[in-house]
């Protein structure tokens, strides 16, 4: 009897990529010179069993070249060649090959091997197993010119095709396409056949693609020849999953017989094959679309056989319910009653239970950390450790996939901006290794991870220059540090003296606030200049479900997360102090509070005589990262978790709120935003004081 393999394969994938994972981290963690047997067979292990499933499968790009790789660390087992960095490397580039063919036979598509092949002769050459990388001398030392020019790289020949949702992320065609022209002299094709009728256009979607060439001297004197395919394929890689992209070398033209022709073109004759080794994100109808891939999750058994036990608690109170309801009079009231209870207790057990079985801890995105840094402090000639803290700390899986991108660019800015290289860091008295340090931990009912660095930290009077040279800001204006230092979010904002291909662009940080507040959080900045930077990202758990405090302002009910609420009092009219006119602060204690009316921020009710709604109205002190305001609510109702529905999704994006919810009544009710009301009174109050200090200027004139 016939077995069909296809329903081990997702199995064999999922097991196949955790390999590649230790592999990967085993490298890592070898000494340059020094060979440690127990990583080693760890990794050969990996690699035996990637290599006998591909076979099964009939993978056979990664079953051959896993097969020399074995070779290779087989010699590192019986002591017969010690990992030196240059090993190291050619066998981390393996596992990156290996991903790329495993991804493309997941996908159901045809691999690339022309990479395995140089990377499997580079191999063969290292432990000596192969007879073809010693070809004869005199054949090679006759076709050695001939094969120089052949080789010799022209510039590059780019094919752009963004998504339909290109532009509704916020991304901008325009601003990728001028970065390239710093690159090298560039021509440009703009195809608009996709381009539907003037009345059925929707100014939200992307209808163009462009075919460009990057060949010769531009007017800064850069020369397209002397560019990296890693500096082109950089200025697009926040949009790789928004767009497609195909990157090809322009060689001059060679001869029929030579094998690897077909990738050696003019500009414009290149095969037009998709790059999908490294996106996931939609495609264009026309494109050949990949199997979708079941999204899995690995949960310890112990939280599902918990999840069991309650079900089966819930199944023992429906039978309950069920047979009061067959003969049910008034004296079954209170047995009524205790069920409901029950029913009650046990839905909310399970819901707690299911939300554990979606948290996951942030080792699953801090683990793709420490290969970058291994690579990009050899590329900037930096000695950089990278420290994990809190990888234990638990988040929801949605939260986590939607955070690797802004964590990626935060560090690669620390690496790349924020750490000196080690003589810069020996004049200055450091250690000539720099630190980066991913730190995550629960603050209240929120999540906080932490990018920092000990480096130069950010020069204040440098971002303040800038602002004013982009108009973001007045010479004028003053402004605290942590106005001046979240300009650096601002879109295309960069103080960066020379581009690079890691960053400097001034494309990634803009995107990286505005993808974390789409998941209700917030990013903020702490630097000290000559010591360091510290990005502090604070999200909530779950997308999914929240506590919440119900209260009522203007006869509108509101939620406000309870995990934010300090404590709520009476307001007492003889606490409240007035500040530079409109602003207010209430005497709690030692501390004063600066007091918000949600009736005024809003707009939503008539507008009352001054100080009458102080008098009866409930003051509600919240926090959110380190700060504190008071809200001033017209009653405070009960208690209850409410399911969260995305306001952006479904409408817009609405300032101080963060999405609704559906009341057990069937009205809808609007989940309050911290950061986001705590963002709109301070700039209310500003405003205020701006318009009080042009109003008294005019006033002297006069």
């Amino acid at each position: 009897m016939a077995v069909d393999l296809d329903q081990f394969k997702q199995i064999f994938f999922e097991e196949s990529f955790e390999g590649l994972e230790t592999m990967e981290t085993g490298l890592l963690g070898m000494t340059d010179g020094e060979t440690n047997l127990d990583i080693v067979n760890d990794i050969f292990r990996a690699a035996h069993s990637i290599k006998g499933g591909s076979a099964t499968f009939g993978f056979t790009a990664v079953a051959s070249f896993t097969h020399v790789m074995e070779g290779l660390l087989d010699e590192m087992r019986e002591g017969k060649r010690q990992a030196d960095q240059t090993v190291i490397n050619i066998l981390l580039e393996s596992v990156d090959e290996i991903r790329t063919l495993m991804t493309a036979y997941q996908n159901r598509e045809d691999p690339d091997t022309d990479q395995a092949q140089l990377l499997q002769q580079k191999l063969e050459a290292i432990f000596g197993g192969s007879g073809n990388t010693a070809a004869a001398p005199e054949k090679e030392s006759a076709n050695k010119s001939e094969a120089a020019e052949e080789n010799r790289l022209l510039g590059w020949h780019i094919e752009f095709t963004p998504h339909d949702n290109l532009l509704i992320t916020g991304n901008d065609p325009a601003l990728l396409l001028s970065e390239l022209a710093y690159l090298g002299k560039m021509t440009m094709v703009m195809e608009d056949g996709a381009l539907p009728p003037f009345t059925e256009m929707n100014p939200e979607r992307c209808y163009l693609r462009w075919k460009i060439d990057l060949l010769g001297v531009n007017d800064e004197g850069t020369d397209a020849a002397q560019t990296e395919e890693a500096q082109i394929r950089e200025i697009f890689e926040w949009v790789e999953d928004e767009c497609d992209l195909v990157v090809k070398g322009i060689y001059p033209e060679r001869k029929a017989s030579d094998r690897r022709a077909g990738d050696r073109r003019q500009p414009g004759q290149l095969e037009d094959r998709r790059q999908s080794d490294r996106r996931t994100g939609p495609r264009r109808p026309d494109d050949k679309a990949p199997a979708a891939q079941p999204t899995t999750i690995r949960v310890d058994t112990n939280r599902i056989d918990a999840l069991i036990d309650m079900v089966g608690e819930l199944v023992i109170t429906q039978s309950m319910l069920g047979q009061l309801g067959e003969d049910f009079d008034m004296s079954k009231l209170s047995r009524l009653k205790e069920g409901l209870e029950e029913l009650e207790r046990n839905s909310r057990e399970i819901q707690d239970a299911v939300m554990k079985v979606r948290m996951q801890p942030i080792s699953f995105a801090f683990n793709r950390f420490p290969r970058m840094v291994h690579d990009l402090s050899q590329k900037l000639g930096k000695k950089i450790r990278l420290e994990l803290v809190g990888e234990d700390t638990e988040m929801d899986k949605t939260v986590m996939e939607k955070i690797n991108d802004p964590l990626v660019h935060l560090v690669r800015n620390s690496l790349d901006h924020g750490l000196e290289t080690p003589d810069k860091r020996i004049a200055k008295g450091k250690d000539e290794e720099g630190v980066v340090c991913l730190k995550a931990y629960h603050q209240g009912g929120s999540i906080v991870v932490e990018v920092s660095d000990d480096g130069n930290g950010l020069d204040r009077n440098k971002l303040f220059a800038k602002g004013v040279e982009r108009g973001l800001i007045k010479e004028t204006d003053v402004l605290t540090d942590e106005q001046i230092y979240m300009l650096l979010f601002a879109a295309g904002f960069s103080t960066a003296e020379t581009l690079s291909d890691i960053s400097g662009r001034g494309v990634g940080l803009d995107v990286v606030r505005r993808n974390i507040e789409s998941l209700g959080g917030n990013v903020d900045v702490r630097s000290v200049l000559g010591e360091g930077t510290v990005f502090t990202i604070r999200l909530p758990l779950t997308l999914a479900v929240l506590d919440g405090q119900l209260l009522k302002v203007d006869g509108q009910t509101y939620v406000l997360p309870l995990n934010s609420i300090i404590e709520s009092l009476q307001i007492d009219p003889n606490a409240i102090s007035s500040l530079a006119g409109d602003a207010e602060v209430y005497q709690l204690r030692d501390a004063y509070i600066p007091m918000v009316s949600l009736s005024e921020l809003f707009a939503t009710g008539e507008e009352k005589p001054r100080g009458e709604e102080k008098h009866c109205a409930l003051l509600v002190i919240v926090e959110w990262a380190d700060k504190r305001i008071g809200l001033m609510v017209d009653d405070l109702l009960g208690q209850q978790q409410v399911v969260i529905k995305s306001l952006e999704t479904n409408y817009e994006r609405v300032p101080g709120l963060s999405g609704a919810t559906i009341l057990g009544d069937g009205t809808v009710s609007l989940i309050l935003d911290i950061s986001g009301i705590i963002e709109m009174s301070t700039r209310v109050r500003e405003q205020a004081m701006n318009t009080r200090r042009a109003t008294g200027k005019r006033n002297r004139v006069a």
